[in-house]
């Protein structure tokens, strides 16, 4: 899916972009045609889905807007909930709960085989965003179906994010003056995404493999190894799509809001996920838990219900929701305990943080129950110390392991950014080495997955 989306984009992108550049006043019919033949070059038939759930959200702000205030506005936005998050059951949750209404009750309900659309946990969320801001009077009906569906469909961040709300772009939908500029910051930025990808994510997904996929026979630093490579590989996996739509988007005169901010280095939880996915965090707290009371009632009660919501939004299987309740017991923790320290003892919540981080993506890994225990009771010491596999891995990516470590730091970025002032020819030079090595990776290999096109 990886290499064929690239592959799309490498023949058909630059046939866009100069009928993008050459008819400015079709450009949202434009991008809107483009985005749909991209979207129905992966998945065909759910290009159905993605226009029923754009229709239904475009009507239904119209519906607001004439009766805003009203009783017909409350409906409106009621409705487009339920057919909404209705869409989302259908196809991502009503198998798990069949299942395990099965196991509980001994019934034996046929369990629909149903195949997720790519994306829709996104593209949901932000057809969401716009009705609910109608709503609450925060933003203007968009009364250009085209432009609306250019907004729900639009190909840069479609698939896996990150979350684009309608009022982060609502100006640019119709206002947008791309520049030369900003065309030379996105090449940059998407290549810098795609090496992430290809050259970091990649590389760190088959030392985890190798250390976790099949018959596994968990050891203590091998289960630890293992999951570091993990994180490792979901970072620049998930910040390098968001780097290259983000990238896109700027080509043609969007500025999405950044989705990571170096999360690794966070000094607590709560600080970690100010850092981590942040459009995804942000639109629970913005939909969900302030709208509940937030931190002014039922402060713990609320962060359990967001997080519950969080877990399971990335998936339909209870490991996803016990990650999303293991983040809801740390960050009561925090608030609670950790949040009263002061002075120098503050700087010890760095000696838990990455560890905690590491044993959620345990959590997040492990959908098989028996695996998860087993990695479990190997990380607190039930297993032989290492084998000759765990060395064997060890020493092989001692060097990518030091790349991944210092690139996920803000080192890279400054000398970039500091030499690339100096020698500005630098730049176009850099980005078309990472062209050229990722795309002669991404022909090499078979292993070429997007973590977060599953979601």
């Amino acid at each position: 899916m990886v290499f064929s989306s690239l592959s799309f984009l490498s023949v058909f992108l630059p046939i866009f972009l100069v009928a993008y550049f050459a008819l400015p006043r079709w450009r949202n019919v434009t991008l809107m045609m483009f985005s749909l033949v991209f979207y129905a070059f992966g998945e065909p038939v759910w290009v159905l889905a993605l226009l029923f759930s754009g229709s239904v959200d475009y009507v239904h702000g119209r519906i607001i807007e004439k009766h805003f205030g009203k009783w017909q506005a409350k409906a409106a936005l009621l409705s487009s909930l339920i057919l909404n998050l209705g869409l989302l059951f259908v196809f991502k949750y009503s198998g798990f709960f069949i299942e395990n209404l099965n196991a509980l009750t001994g019934l034996a309900i046929d369990v629909p085989q149903v195949s997720l659309p790519l994306g829709i946990s996104f593209y949901t969320f932000q057809t969401l965003s716009y009705t609910i801001d109608m709503y609450r009077g925060e933003v203007r009906c968009q009364r250009s179906l085209w432009a609306f569906m250019a907004y729900v469909s639009m190909f840069p961040q479609l698939v896996a994010g990150p979350i684009v709300r309608y009022s982060d772009i609502e100006k640019d939908l119709i206002e947008r003056k791309p520049a030369l500029a900003d065309f030379s910051a996105g090449i940059t930025r998407f290549a810098v995404g795609l090496g992430k990808k290809v050259l970091l994510a990649n590389a760190a997904g088959r030392a985890v493999d190798t250390l976790f996929f099949g018959n596994i026979s968990f050891t203590v630093l091998g289960s630890w190894l293992g999951v570091l490579f993990f994180a490792f590989q979901i970072y620049f996996d998930f910040s390098g799509y968001s780097d290259m739509a983000i990238g896109l988007g700027r080509m043609i005169g969007f500025k999405f809001k950044e989705n990571f901010n170096y999360p690794y280095a966070a000094a607590t939880i709560t600080d970690f996920w100010r850092r981590w996915h942040i459009s995804l965090s942000t639109f629970f707290r913005d939909y969900v838990y302030i709208p509940l009371g937030g931190n002014r009632k039922r402060q713990v009660l609320n962060l359990l219900i967001v997080w519950f919501l969080t877990g399971f939004w990335h998936g339909a299987s209870w490991n996803f929701i016990l990650w999303g309740l293991y983040y809801a017991l740390l960050l009561i923790v925090e608030k609670y305990i950790v949040n009263r320290i002061k002075g120098r003892a503050r700087a010890l919540c760095r000696v838990y943080t990455l560890p905690a981080v590491l044993v959620g993506w345990a959590l997040f890994y492990f959908t098989d129950t028996s695996e998860l225990l087993g990695w479990f009771s190997a990380a607190v010491g039930g297993a032989p110390l290492y084998d000759f596999r765990v060395q064997s891995v060890f020493f092989t990516n001692i060097f990518l392991l030091s790349v991944l470590i210092i690139a996920s730091t803000k080192l890279p970025a400054c000398i970039a950014e500091r030499v690339t002032r100096k020698l500005p020819l630098l730049e176009p030079i850099g980005n078309t080495a990472l062209f050229a090595l990722s795309y002669i990776m991404l022909v090499g290999q078979t292993y070429n997955p997007f973590l977060y096109f599953r979601f």
